[in-house]
């Protein structure tokens, strides 16, 4: 999953960015309303964490967030503030967020928040996914197969988890290099077949099934059956 976090604060910023790769997210990092507009209009985000206050074009985390959702960009919106009072928090909410966390805030409850937006019907699945004999739990981070614990790395499970929130449907190689790792990375689709390669290997061949499918001419698709 990919999170664009628009901050102005960089101490909060790369204290956010870590917290969130180190659970596994791909995160990019915007200090202004105006960088923020750029990535979140030509780059595709599971989740934007939005500072209220922010130097730039658009004045404000909330008339930037308007602007979004005036050009249908959806994804979830969870708003950070120092601003906390209910007309404040009414006004953010009304622009189109979807959470709202105060200042001083744990970053424990702000990974909770994340991982609810995740489980939204915008989103779809749980916290725990889910495939024949295969599951993913989000949030403890541990992929199993028919009980037994596999050893994955927070790529690899970032990987995964991504093919199977797309169960059924074909992803390209950018699609991917999108979602999982971050803007800046150095990635190639090469990349891409390394991982899925890591992956058929602890699970695909090691336990005999068919998961992870080749798409000629697209990608791969996740499909339990």
């Amino acid at each position: 999953m990919r999170i664009l976090v628009i901050e102005d604060e960089v101490k909060i910023a790369n204290a956010l960015a870590r917290a969130l790769r180190g659970q596994g997210y791909a995160v990019d990092v915007e200090h202004d309303s105006d960088g923020g507009y750029a990535m979140a209009s030509t780059e595709p985000y599971d989740i934007m964490i939005v500072d209220r206050l922010l130097p730039g074009e658009y004045a404000d985390g909330v008339a930037l967030l308007r602007k979004l959702r005036e050009e249908d960009i959806d994804a979830p919106a969870l708003i950070l503030t120092a601003l906390g009072s209910t007309e404040q928090k009414t006004e953010g909410l009304d622009a189109g967020a979807d959470d709202y966390l105060t200042k001083p805030f744990s970053v424990d409850e702000l990974l909770a928040r994340v991982r609810a937006l995740l489980r939204r019907p915008t989103i779809h699945q749980d916290t725990v996914l889910r495939a024949g004999k295969l599951s993913l739990n989000t949030t403890l981070h541990e992929t199993s197969y028919d009980g037994e614990l596999l050893d994955l790395t927070v790529k690899e499970q970032a990987l995964l988890e991504y093919l199977m929130r797309s169960e059924g449907r074909p992803v390209s190689k950018e699609q991917i290099i999108s979602h999982v790792w971050d803007f800046d990375a150095d990635i190639l689709p090469n990349t891409v077949e390394v991982y899925i390669k890591y992956l058929r290997g602890k699970i695909d061949n090691r336990f005999k099934v068919h998961y992870i499918k080749t798409v000629r001419g697209v990608g791969y698709k996740f499909e339990a059956h």
